[in-house]
């Protein structure tokens, strides 16, 4: 089933806290707020962009250690401060001009709901809350924030006929 949704994606949408990252939120004594991010998921990601796969974010918090990493890596599709993940799909098939058949979302809490019942994939990190599990088409083996957006990343690259290219080079 997911192997026939996931070669039509042309867009991954991701949550932060909780996908990305642990879930934790650091703050320094002096009130910055710190994130830890995965390298792994972070080659996923550039893999992803390299293949034509473009990544998006949509999460309920800004954050500028978010910004950083997005600078990083080359995500400039960013919508953060949104609390109502759903809503904001329609803006996002406007200006990239996809339908949401071609869009992965992975989430793992409650906010999450909403924008994993509109895409073509919806995808739940291991760790993610029970009623996201029941909502999506795929759950990975990883916990967020330890791989597993680098999880679907690979299995969107292997379902795309891609991997095995990527495999070779990196020979």
């Amino acid at each position: 089933m997911t192997s026939l949704k996931l070669n039509q994606i042309k867009l991954l949408l991701l949550d932060v806290d909780g996908v990305l990252t642990s879930g934790h939120i650091i703050y320094s004594n002096a009130g910055m707020e710190t994130k830890a991010f995965h390298v792994k998921d972070g080659l996923g990601i550039k893999l992803l962009i390299n293949a034509g796969i473009d990544i998006g974010i949509v999460t309920g918090r800004k954050s500028e250690a978010l910004l950083q990493r997005c600078n990083d890596l080359g995500i400039t599709l960013i919508f953060d401060g949104i609390k109502e993940k759903g809503a904001v799909l329609d803006t996002i098939l406007a200006r990239t001009g996809l339908l949401a058949k071609q869009v992965a979302f992975m989430g793992d809490d409650l906010p999450d709901i909403s924008l994993l019942k509109k895409v073509g994939v919806s995808v739940a990190v291991a760790d993610a809350h029970e009623n996201v599990k029941k909502s999506v088409d795929i759950i990975t083996h990883n916990k967020g924030g330890n791989g597993a957006v680098r999880e679907l990343c690979e299995m969107i690259l292997k379902d795309n006929g891609l991997w095995d290219n990527i495999i070779e080079n990196c020979i």
